[in-house]
């Protein structure tokens, strides 16, 4: 059966698991996931209700609604034809190693080293990104529904504690489920996002124009004394604000991630990638399409520091509001669910490799085939990393919109590799059942360059006041992408020359070679 941790002599393996074991790995994790579920997740983990909602504010102050409008259906274009790349590497190895396994097959170790590490500090920023926006969106429903509810800074903090302790323990414990609840996600933000949009445009009296949404430009930034016109606002403020859909749409690597427990991963896995994100990117330009229509109260919401939140509080009714923040931060809880599988995955297959240090602990699996120390390690790995924000004082989220900025720089640096990896392979790549065809050599340099043009911009000051030598300098405006993923880069570039070269070889087999077909039984 296919759902077992790994065949017998009495059951043989069906074309997954042979593929597995061609690959070098013996079935460990439970291959119980339907091509369905496979998309589920990346689906859930980009969640148009988690990222439109949270980071709508970045692109709102880095340029308004011409920033949402045009920015978003222009970057989802360039998403997705990095999507096409990766779909067509993963078709060819399903593996839960994923990203940092294909950049050692196609390269050396030192490939498979790097990705790997930007690959996992990604995922869990991602993950801890997407549970305190959860926890921001329930701290507003708690002071919604609740008089004495403060809804302090603080508050969000422990609600995300809370909410990360959550998502470990369903992984851990809903092994039975969690791919019914991903399916379940999957519904939710279809009916959710549909449901918001329908409150928006028949519940309040009035609406933005056209010209309004489609042509208006803010500066909300402080840099470039408020100009919407000059160079600063097309080539910083502007490219600043499409961090919105750069952030939404990403965490697609999932597919990847779960392909050992995917049942015909080597299409299904391929498919499921590439239709997350063309999905996500149509329902997600709708949605905010409603956001921009129905922001009729602009002082309200630059008062707010561009926070979606503050659109629906002022152009609907208490109930339509509450309604609203409801949806999304339900489908919010679901994406952080998600997130964690995806990360625990990463995780757990990195310290299978024997890259992560306690490798031993985070590559074992329990009876039900579940990682538990890898998802509880990298839980713990999310929380450290959000730290920041408890001293977060107000105005713009900083802490918040850096936890970000990381997970968008480690995996998209993680993505780059293996795309440049397959170009550089040209015709002495075999490809799996889900190809490009010639078509990889255009689409791939695309992605390599949108990807390095992105990256340069997300480690660059959000404020003013995070920029060094400014007057009004503070520690807490500072965006530390930079710090956090120079930081590991440079310390796993010295544990690489230092130590690492000389026993990381790359992903280890745990098969020495695929098992044999069994001889048909001779008739009785």
């Amino acid at each position: 059966m296919a759902t077992t941790p790994a065949p017998t002599a009495e059951q043989p393996m069906d074309d997954d698991a042979r593929r597995l074991a061609e690959l070098g790995y013996k079935q460990e994790l439970r291959r119980k996931w339907s091509g369905f579920s496979n998309f589920a997740i990346s689906f859930s983990i980009i969640s148009i209700l988690a990222g439109c909602f949270t980071t709508f504010g970045q692109a709102w102050n880095n340029g308004g609604p011409v920033a949402v409008s045009w920015g978003w259906p222009l970057i989802s274009l360039f998403i997705l034809i990095i999507g096409f790349c990766l779909a067509e590497l993963v078709s060819a190895y399903p593996t839960a190693g994923g990203i940092y396994w294909w950049a050692a097959k196609m390269g050396r170790p030192v490939h498979g080293w790097f990705t790997g590490w930007l690959n996992l500090i990604g995922l869990v920023a991602v993950t801890a990104s997407v549970d305190y926006g959860c926890a921001t969106f329930l701290n507003l429903t708690l002071s919604a529904l609740f008089d004495g509810w403060a809804g302090t800074g603080h508050q969000t903090f422990g609600l995300f504690v809370v909410i990360l302790a959550l998502h470990g323990l369903i992984n851990i414990y809903g092994h039975r489920i969690i791919d019914v609840l991903q399916n379940v996600s999957v519904w939710w933000h279809v009916a959710g996002a549909a449901a918001v949009v329908l409150i928006l445009v028949l519940v309040p009296d009035d609406h933005q124009s056209f010209r309004f949404v489609f042509t208006e430009r803010f500066n909300n930034s402080g840099f470039g004394d408020g100009d919407s016109g000059g160079l600063a606002f097309w080539f910083y403020v502007l490219p600043l604000g499409f961090l919105l859909t750069q952030y939404t749409i990403t965490g697609f690597d999932a597919c990847a991630h779960v392909s050992e427990e995917t049942r015909g991963a080597s299409k299904a896995a391929a498919q499921g990638l590439w239709r997350s994100i063309f999905y996500s990117a149509v329902g997600g330009w709708i949605l905010l399409l409603a956001f921009l229509f129905a922001a009729t109260d602009v002082d309200a919401i630059n008062e707010a520091g561009g926070f979606s939140g503050a659109i629906f509080e002022s152009a609907l009714t208490p109930f339509f509001f509450k309604a609203v923040i409801i949806i999304s931060t339900i489908g919010q809880f679901f994406c952080g669910m998600s997130c964690v599988t995806s990360m625990s995955r990463m995780a757990y297959a990195f310290s299978r490799d024997r890259a992560v240090p306690g490798w031993k602990l985070w590559s074992k699996v329990n009876r039900n085939g579940t990682p538990v120390n890898a998802i509880i390690g990298a839980t713990l790995a999310g929380l450290v990393l959000t730290l920041p924000a408890l001293y977060q004082r107000g105005g713009i989220p900083v802490a918040f919109y850096a936890v970000v900025s990381v997970a968008v720089i480690g995996l998209y640096l993680s993505f780059i590799i293996p795309i440049f990896l397959r170009l550089r392979m040209g015709d002495r790549f075999t490809p799996g059942p889900w190809t490009l065809g010639r078509r990889y050599k255009l689409l791939g340099w695309i992605a390599v360059v949108e990807i390095a043009v992105i990256s340069v911009y997300f480690v660059l000051p959000i404020v003013p006041a995070g920029v060094p030598g400014n007057p009004d300098f503070s520690w807490t405006a500072v965006n530390y992408a930079p710090i956090a993923v120079g930081g590991v880069l440079l310390g796993v570039a010295i544990w690489w020359y230092a130590s690492a070269r000389k026993w990381f070889t790359g992903p280890r087999r745990t098969v020495d070679q695929p098992e044999p077909e069994p001889e048909p039984a001779e008739p009785s």
